[in-house]
Parts: structure tokens; C-alpha cells; sequence
């Protein structure tokens, strides 16, 4: 039997769970990353029903755990730190898992580490696809300067995030493709928890037009993410981080816990701090390279679905060529044509979503104060988690099942 071999850029949770996935049919994988060296464990997702499904289906859920804790309390604050009862995400329907991204990563890690020869500081710079493979030139940068080897693939997968280096030379610039929401984001994972509250408390500052959130974690320090609005991303890019978060929440002070919150997002030595966009391509894929994840359609974290749409994509990715051996085309063809009203459909759900992690108007504002106090209410609750229960419908679908 003929041993096929793709080469997968980006060591994100895409590129491990495809690895992953094609070793499982037999094929040959070579795994590349622009960094030095693997990750830090990263800021915190979501895990919804798709992606365990397909995680369940890789082996890897159990290692993936749940970081919800049994004692969490979640909270609606104002500046001065007043607090009302709140959502978590364990008042979501279909029990999402709360997990850093790290989680999702390691246990994918864990599971190809012992075959997988992941070649870091390693990047295509040159892909030349023919009707019976692709070319591919990787340059690999050292202490000692770089090198390039150019090497034969059936197969191209480009997991390599929002800017993805795959799409740019396959595809065409970032540009034609990168859709803005209008929205920085900031996150990171705090040293201690807020003075006054738990290591298992949650909480939410929301205004128009931004809103801080604090997530906590069982046997884990909580996580915060910023979120505000801004009409120029380049010039959020031109300060130092926590000094437009600061601008963004202003003029007004600050008050204890947002500036808590900035002090420790100042000091954390591992932030993320970028502008939220979408990824809109006519077709994700050529002959015989494709792209996955955040490279090829990135729903944002507003749709809390970019862990599970990744996971669901390698999987069915998989599927689809071990059902078209020896075809490529047609098993990506196949991939997308049954992968792409989903995303479509997570893709609009976002832009809806949006206004729950950043009330856009005062009404919005309103419209939330009203919710959480309905859902202290027994039977307006039930009613409410049945509604809210509908609009999570799709982050539930195993679209990945055959």
C-alpha cells in the first residue's frame, strides 16, 4: 500500500487533532511551527458538544478534563464592585467544558509525541502544488541562520491561525480575507484572584461598548478578557496594551476592580491582545491544500465554538480521505461541502453573540440587567434556559459523525 504524506503547519489544537486524526488512517505526517518551542498553556475556551464529540472520537477527552469548579459563584458588577447574581458557563445549556486552550493542546500533544518529529522554528515560504502533489520550501531559522529544504507532499494543511502563512501563499493577502469586528480583545490568566472575591468566583463588568470578564477555574488561578470597541485597531496596536484598555475604559476612573484587573493584566508575562476578526473565504481548499480552524474561517471567541469547529474539522477531515482513497480533491470537496453550512451557521450566531460578551447600547445593558433578573426567578428561568437552549442548538451538533 502507497504511504501518503501531508505536511500540517501550525501545532495549534487544528494542526495536533489532524495529525492526529491522518496518522489514525495511515498516512506519514510532518508537523511544522513557526515558534521556538511549544506554547504556554494559554487563555481559556469553551468546549461544546461538538468538540467533545469529535474529541471523544480522537481519544483525547478524557485527558482534556473540565476546569468548571463544583463551588463556582458568578456575579454581575458595576465599577464600585457592587455585585448581583450572575451567569457562568455552567448555567449554559448542553454543559460546555470551561478549559484553557494548554488543555485541549497537551492532551493532543501527549497523543502524537511519540511519532510526530514536530519541527520548530520551521515555516513555508514557497508552495507549488501539481496535479500529484505539492511542493513545499520550509525554511527552518536557528542560532546558526536559516536553511531551506524544499520537499514533495500529497497533502497541505495550513492550521496556522488568523494569519495564516498557508492561506497567504496559496490564497492572497490577509486583506481579502480578514473581516473586522470592530473589537480588541486582552486576555490572560491572573496571578491571584480580585481583592473581595474566590478563586471560584466569575464575574462580569459589562457597559456599552466594552466589558471585562473573569472566568474562574477549579485547581487553576481565574482568567480575564477584556473586550471593548474601537473605529482604529492600528492605533489600539500602536500603545502598549494595558495603556489602551486603560483608555478604553476611561475617562471615568477606574475603580478597584477594573484597575486590579489591568494591574495584573500589566504584569502577566503571557497576554493575548488582538482584534477580533472573522475569516471569509469563497472555498477553503485547492487540489491538494487546505485550510482548518482559525486559518480558514476563525468564529471568533464570541462564538465560544473555535476549539470544537477545530477539533470537528480535523476529525471529518480524516473521515473524508480515508473515504476517497487516493483522491484528495474529492475528499476536500466532500469536507467542506459538508463542513460549511456549519461554520456558516456559527459564523452568523457570533455577530449575535457579540452583544452577550459586549452590550453595544444602554439598551443592551438593560436587556442583560433584565435577563439575569428573570433567571433568579424558578419558573421564568426554566422558560429562559429553554430560549437560550435553541440558540445554542448548532455548538451542540456532531458535525463531524458519519
Amino acid at each position: 500500500m502507497t504511504t501518503h504524506r501531508a505536511l500540517i503547519v501550525g501545532t495549534g489544537i487544528g494542526g495536533l487533532a489532524t495529525a492526529l486524526r491522518l496518522h489514525d488512517i495511515g498516512w506519514e505526517t510532518v508537523i511544522v511551527e513557526r515558534a521556538a518551542a511549544r506554547r504556554s498553556p494559554g487563555y481559556f475556551i469553551a468546549l461544546f458538544g461538538t468538540g467533545r464529540a469529535a474529541a471523544e472520537r480522537l481519544g483525547v477527552l478524557d485527558a482534556i478534563g473540565n476546569r468548571l469548579g463544583d463551588d463556582t459563584r458568578n456575579f454581575d458588577i458595576d465599577r464600585s464592585g457592587r455585585r448581583r447574581p450572575g451567569m457562568g458557563h455552567g448555567d449554559l445549556p448542553g454543559a460546555p467544558r470551561l478549559v484553557l486552550r494548554g488543555d485541549v493542546e497537551s492532551s493532543l500533544f501527549d497523543a502524537v509525541s511519540s511519532w510526530a518529529g514536530i519541527r520548530y522554528g520551521t515555516t513555508p515560504v514557497g508552495l507549488d502544488e501539481h496535479a500529484d502533489g505539492v511542493d513545499v520550501t520550509l525554511r527552518t531559522t536557528t542560532a546558526a541562520g536559516d536553511t531551506e529544504v524544499t520537499e514533495r507532499f500529497d497533502l497541505v494543511v495550513g492550521a496556522d491561525g488568523l494569519r495564516s502563512t498557508v492561506r497567504r501563499l496559496q490564497f492572497g493577502p490577509d486583506e481579502d480575507f480578514l473581516r473586522p469586528f470592530h473589537h480588541m480583545i486582552g486576555a490572560t490568566i491572573l496571578q491571584r484572584p480580585v481583592a473581595g472575591f474566590r478563586s471560584g468566583d466569575g464575574f462580569v463588568l459589562a457597559e456599552p461598548g466594552r466589558s471585562a470578564w473573569v472566568f474562574p477555574f477549579a485547581n487553576h488561578q481565574p482568567g480575564v478578557l477584556f473586550n471593548y470597541r474601537t473605529t482604529d485597531e492600528q492605533a489600539e496596536f500602536g500603545r502598549p496594551a494595558p495603556e489602551s484598555i486603560r483608555r478604553a475604559f476611561g475617562p471615568e476612573p477606574l475603580g478597584p476592580v477594573l484597575e486590579d484587573l489591568v494591574q495584573q493584566f500589566e504584569a502577566a508575562d503571557d497576554v493575548l491582545f488582538d482584534a477580533a476578526y472573522q475569516v471569509r473565504m469563497p472555498s477553503w481548499h485547492t487540489g491538494r491544500v487546505v485550510l482548518l480552524g482559525d486559518a480558514a474561517w476563525c468564529l471568533t471567541l464570541y462564538s465560544g465554538m473555535g476549539a470544537s469547529s477545530a477539533l470537528a474539522g480535523a476529525d471529518l477531515l480524516g473521515t473524508t480521505l480515508q473515504r476517497n482513497p487516493g483522491a484528495p480533491a474529492r475528499a476536500l470537496r466532500e469536507w467542506e461541502q459538508k463542513l460549511r453550512p456549519f461554520i456558516g451557521a456559527v459564523q452568523t450566531t457570533a455577530h449575535k453573540d457579540l452583544v452577550m460578551f459586549v452590550p453595544q447600547t444602554r439598551r443592551d445593558r438593560t436587556a442583560r440587567t433584565v435577563t439575569l433578573s428573570l433567571l433568579r426567578n424558578p419558573l421564568a428561568k426554566r422558560v429562559m434556559r429553554g430560549v437560550i437552549a435553541q440558540q445554542f442548538r448548532e455548538k451542540s451538533l456532531d458535525v463531524a459523525g458519519v
